[in-house]
């Protein structure tokens, strides 16, 4: 650091992305990235013409894009509000709706980003203990009065809540918003999208990174009432208008438009999924129910970050996090049906049966 860094940034403690190791070459099943390729169409979108305009700047309303996704998720275009990937939007939503009066609640154990943009804000953040199963009691957040952010399928567990239970939060207090990050809402989760005609206090964020193979355009977008998403572009526009580029636009339009290739791939991901669980289990690993492109598993044989070091050392990467309650487990990222067979041999020879 610097001799000019303030106080109020020596005291951020900042979100560490996954490993991007470049040493050798790795089979990455640590940062949740789709082992697809984009679909057909964002290829043709990204032509040789549209590059040579990268010398214009982007279009500040991400019209086409907006509207490709609105249309998908059979809303109107001023329900939807896109972003430089949906951190950037669920970064403007700790911005639009926390502040001095109103704080953000979420668990303890989820995605680390929710303490970082806490405290990047000044936001008093309440952090709440999911259940002993890693399940969240809705109860648990009935009285607080601020913003309360919920990854749904849990971004590090993979666990679902019900959408029933968030309809609970939605009707008990009709005055705070409530945030659903649906970032792994489509490898099986069931979407809050149905309710946004319903409740004006419920924004919804999901993102092209995962389901739609597009983690390296960099976007997300969220979706709710017309008046949450002018707050959201408020934010935006105080902070960067031109915050999506031209290729991007376009690569995101054409992704949202292939609805079969979208189903192929995540139907993919979960049969891959179930694969991957069910050999786990039969070498003696306890896995968490997942919704999402990811397991979170662990075993007594592979204790505190054992099977990430001996997995890397043979050129598979998963993610450990040396944190309280989840020291002994992984978090695996569920990749092509060949990458699954990696690593599960890796396993087995770990275990000697191979």
């Amino acid at each position: 650091m610097s001799r000019f860094i303030s106080k109020e940034a020596v005291r951020l403690k900042p979100y560490t992305p996954g490993e991007q190791p470049a040493d050798m070459q790795y089979i990455k099943l640590n940062t949740n990235e789709s082992p697809f390729p984009p679909a057909p169409g964002v290829v043709k979108a990204v032509s040789r013409a549209e590059i040579m305009k990268l010398n214009l700047y982007s279009d500040p309303a991400c019209a086409q894009l907006v509207e490709a996704v609105a249309k998908r998720n059979g809303l109107r275009p001023e329900q939807v509000m896109t972003g430089n990937g949906s951190d950037e939007v669920l970064s403007f939503a700790f911005r639009a709706f926390c502040g001095e009066e109103k704080g953000a609640a979420f668990p303890d154990v989820t995605y680390g980003f929710y303490k970082v943009w806490a405290a990047y804000y000044g936001i008093e953040a309440k952090i709440i203990p999911l259940k002993d199963d890693f399940t969240i009691d809705v109860n648990d957040y009935m009285d607080f009065p601020g913003a309360i952010f919920l990854a749904n399928p849990n971004a590090l567990t993979g666990v679902e809540l019900p959408v029933e239970q968030i309809r609970r939060l939605l009707d008990a207090d009709r005055d705070r918003v409530v945030i659903v990050d649906e970032a792994y809402v489509d490898f099986g989760g069931e979407s809050c999208v149905p309710l946004l005609n319903r409740y004006d206090n419920l924004l919804v964020v999901q993102t092209f990174s995962k389901s739609r193979d597009l983690a390296g355009a960099r976007l997300g977008f969220a979706m709710g009432c017309p008046e949450l998403i002018a707050d959201l572009n408020r934010m935006k526009f105080s902070f960067n208008p031109y915050n999506i580029n031209r290729l991007s636009i376009l690569a995101g339009a054409a992704s949202m438009a292939d609805e079969a290739y979208f189903q192929k791939c995540t139907a993919a991901i979960q049969e891959n999924r179930a694969r991957t669980v069910a050999e786990l289990e039969r070498l003696g690993f306890s896995v968490l129910p997942s919704k999402a492109n990811f397991i979170f598993a662990k075993s007594p044989d592979f204790p505190g970050g054992e099977l990430y070091r001996r997995l890397k050392q043979n050129g598979i990467l998963v993610r450990w996090f040396d944190e309280p309650r989840i020291r002994d487990y992984y978090r695996i990222t569920i990749g092509s049906a060949e990458q699954m067979e990696r690593l599960l041999e890796e396993i087995r020879r770990f275990l000697g049966e191979v």
